[in-house]
């Protein structure tokens, strides 16, 4: 793989991406009211596009106003305000000639209830993540776990929050399943404890997930985009492998490869550490069992990492270099010699310092 690899076209479904480098999507906490993010994290994003990026995904966008919301001031797509607040980003990542993706989530028990609308935390089961929450230095508290109908009803919030992106104008959208978040509390055994059809074995422990896809696909128009992002680790209590090992996770792979989905999204620590135990990358393991367009993402910093990641995904994702160097593709295309950024450089992302 050389520098050509890098700044070359990919067809991604019927979007012609100019280079192989684009936003990863952030948790963000910057909704000043109405559930939509300030000027300047919107303009953020339009920005990155502008000056290079093939692909920008959004801040995890919460799916409900009942029990999706984990962290105060998150942004929703559930209104026509903020459908309309949306559209002109939408336009000028377009405009720009990149293509623009709404990121969907819910956080499940990663939550607290005063800053949830329901004051309800729910989880595949009635387990709370082991550490402290760090933004209240507290306990999580125990989640109640879902019923039937609170399953229905969390599918549903995907839906609705779909449609909200495709009104807005996005080329497509992505379920967020990593970082621990409520679609991997249900993929993984760490978090899920249920003994009915959606506990036990990899192929129930799907259900939740494939439900979730099976009902958005849908709404999302034939010529836009559907993505799943995936990860071994969890935003709460970090240092847990969420997946038992290279067997399970490609048998997870190869579930989410059967499903009308256009691409998975491999989110790491590091994208050149070996996983679970074996001599291959998490995007080499992932790849062995797909054919479907990869990203990744994990200090991938300068041109020798993306050039070294994309030996085994097709796109690479960036999230602090792209927060904190407006001039990153540029600098990358050029080869400079560039930081890799430590996590706590990454806390502008959760003040109120306007974006570079």
């Amino acid at each position: 793989m050389g520098q050509d690899v890098v700044f070359s076209p990919f067809q991604l479904k019927s979007h012609r991406l100019k280079n192989r480098l684009g936003v990863a999507p952030m948790t963000r906490m910057s909704s000043p009211g109405d559930s939509i993010p300030r000027k300047d994290v919107l303009e953020f994003l339009a920005r990155r596009a502008t000056n290079g990026a093939a692909i920008v995904f959004t801040e995890g966008i919460v799916t409900d106003y009942e029990s999706a919301q984990g962290y105060p001031r998150q942004a929703r797509l559930l209104t026509q305000r903020q459908i309309d607040a949306w559209k002109p980003v939408v336009k000028s990542i377009r405009d720009a000639g990149a293509v623009a993706i709404a990121q969907l989530f819910h956080c499940g028990r990663v939550a607290w209830p005063e800053v949830n609308p329901a004051g309800r935390i729910i989880a595949p089961s009635a387990v709370a993540p082991m550490q402290q929450n760090p933004l209240t230095g507290k306990p999580y508290p125990v989640p109640d776990e879902m019923s039937r109908f609170d399953i229905e009803h969390v599918v549903r919030g995907f839906v609705e929050t779909a449609k909200g992106a495709v009104a807005a104008g996005f080329d497509g959208v992505e379920i967020h399943g990593a970082h621990g978040y409520l679609i991997t509390q249900f993929l993984s055994t760490y978090s899920n404890q249920r003994t009915d059809d959606y506990g036990g074995p990899v192929e129930n422990r799907f259900r939740f997930a494939r439900e979730i896809i099976r009902a958005v696909r849908p709404v999302v128009p034939a010529d836009r985009l559907l993505t799943f992002r995936i990860s071994n680790w969890g935003i709460a209590d970090m240092e847990v492998s969420l997946f038992g090992g290279s067997q399970e996770w490609q048998g997870l792979i190869r579930l989410l490869s059967a499903e009308p989905i256009d691409a998975i999204s491999v989110s790491t620590y590091r994208y050149a550490d070996k996983a679970f135990g074996t001599d291959k990358t998490m995007a080499g393991l992932t790849r062995e069992e797909t054919k479907l367009p990869l990203m990744i993402c994990g200090q991938i910093h300068d041109r020798t990492a993306c050039e070294d990641a994309l030996k085994d995904a097709d796109i690479v994702l960036s999230a602090k270099s792209m927060l904190l160097n407006p001039n990153w593709v540029e600098d990358v295309r050029q080869g400079k010699t560039l930081p890799l950024h430590k996590s706590s450089e990454a806390n502008v992302a959760y003040t109120e310092t306007p974006l570079p």
